[in-house]
């Protein structure tokens, strides 16, 4: 039977029993209803029918969302949930990886036993705040936790708690009252990246060359693939040869291979839609790109049975037509570095590499031209990334800049300046 009770002239409070607590007492749930209508409220007949439909339509929806049982779910369990119908279809192989790392060192041990309704704001600004501590590592280490590391946690829990609102497991995203965490080692980045560069100049570019011509053609492309023709790791790693055209001197991306698990590589498309394009390699590339399938060719018919490759022409493959280990370039490229006694910076560098020699170059049009030429040859979503990675000034292109201001220079260095009695020059 339909239960309410009056508050006041005009509200009631709607009562609908779900079941028992822990404690054998009555679990209920409450709904306030206020109305303003005057005549419903002159009428008793017509109000009484009112409170009950009122009344049974909030019993429905207890009943349709599954309130009762939603509010009890456990964190840990609804990870669970988050991962078959969320994580796994809409993050990236390799993002999906990292999350379940924090998840399981970090936020699971903190947050897996709670109700998911119990978590509030404090908690996790609680939570944050230890991680900025002194002896958060978990390698054993005294120092703080890397402030990069505790903003990606941050962004892991923002993405668990919005999906948990979405789906209407909690009433409120508590993850819009907390800002993400600000970076506690910006001037130590800083500094660092000054010292070591992400990135390659034309010279230390055209050393990096001269050392690849030192090893095989197939590494020499490989490399060259990324730091001339901006592609991403992954890119390279699921490029196959119908995606050269030797009568335009292109290579169209269409195929990606980001990770690598349980030695089967795991293949996708490019990282954006945007990430789709054909990108123009210069003549000397392509001619050598052709000279290597010859190459390529051979080998694989001397591997006759062994090959590996099925129906498939992987450019760079790991010697029997299969794909490489995703992070097999990488380790190359890093190994080389040392090797030639070459400036090391990460692979992905390479390919901003590609990037900053298009910007040393000169360029008839204007900056936003050019950043958009880059845009669409690194394959970046929005305008706005590639000007974020790019804000950065080499070295060439500010000596350019104030070479310019020599025009301005007096014409006779010698001009004295006249100092007037009694002013002092700041």
């Amino acid at each position: 039977m339909p239960s309410y009770e009056k508050r006041s002239e005009r509200s009631w409070r709607l009562i609908v029993e779900v079941g028992l607590k822990a404690n054998g007492k009555r679990d209920k749930r409450y709904k306030p209803i206020r109305i303003e209508d005057e005549a419903l409220l002159k009428t008793t007949k017509k109000l009484k029918a009112y409170l009950d439909s009122e009344w049974f339509k909030f019993k429905a929806e207890l009943e349709a969302s599954d309130y009762v049982k939603m509010e009890k779910v456990e964190f840990s369990s609804f990870i669970e949930e988050w991962k078959v119908k969320y994580a796994q279809k809409s993050l990236a192989e390799t993002t999906y990886k990292t999350y379940l790392i924090h998840i399981k060192n970090r936020i699971l041990p903190e947050f897996g036993h709670m109700q998911m309704s119990k978590i509030k704001v404090m908690h996790i600004v609680n939570f944050l705040s230890k991680l900025q501590n002194d002896g958060s590592r978990l390698d054993g280490k005294e120092k703080k936790l890397d402030s990069g590391t505790v903003a990606y946690i941050y962004r892991v829990l923002k993405n668990i708690f919005t999906r948990a609102f979405e789906w209407g497991l909690i009433k409120k995203d508590i993850m819009i009252d907390i800002p993400k965490p600000k970076p506690n080692d910006t001037h130590e980045k800083m500094m660092r990246a000054k010292e070591n560069p992400q990135w390659y100049s034309e010279d230390e570019a055209r050393k990096v060359i001269e050392a690849l011509y030192r090893e095989s053609r197939k590494w020499r492309l490989l490399i060259l693939g990324s730091m001339i023709g901006g592609l991403r790791r992954g890119e390279i790693n699921g490029i196959e040869w119908s995606h050269a055209n030797f009568k335009t001197d292109e290579l169209t991306i269409e195929n990606n291979i980001p990770l690598t698990e349980n030695g089967i590589a795991v293949e996708k498309g490019p990282k954006s839609y945007a990430s789709y394009r054909t990108v123009s390699m210069p003549k000397w590339y392509m001619n050598e790109l052709f000279k290597y399938r010859h190459e390529w060719e051979k080998e694989k018919n001397d591997l006759g049975d062994l090959w590996k490759g099925n129906h498939r022409e992987y450019i760079f493959h790991n010697g029997t037509g299969a794909p490489y280990y995703y992070q097999h370039a990488s380790k190359w490229w890093k190994k080389f570095c040392f090797r030639h006694g070459i400036r090391y910076i990460k692979f992905h560098g390479l390919r901003h590499s590609s990037g900053t020699l298009l910007i040393e170059q000169k360029h008839q049009g204007s900056v936003d031209s050019l950043l958009k030429a880059i845009q669409e040859r690194l394959g970046h979503s929005r305008l706005s990334t590639t000007s974020d990675i790019y804000v950065h000034v080499t070295k060439k292109m500010k000596e350019e800049t104030v070479a310019r201001f020599e025009t301005f220079a007096p014409r006779d260095n010698n001009v004295k300046v006249k100092v007037i009695p009694g002013r002092k020059i700041k």
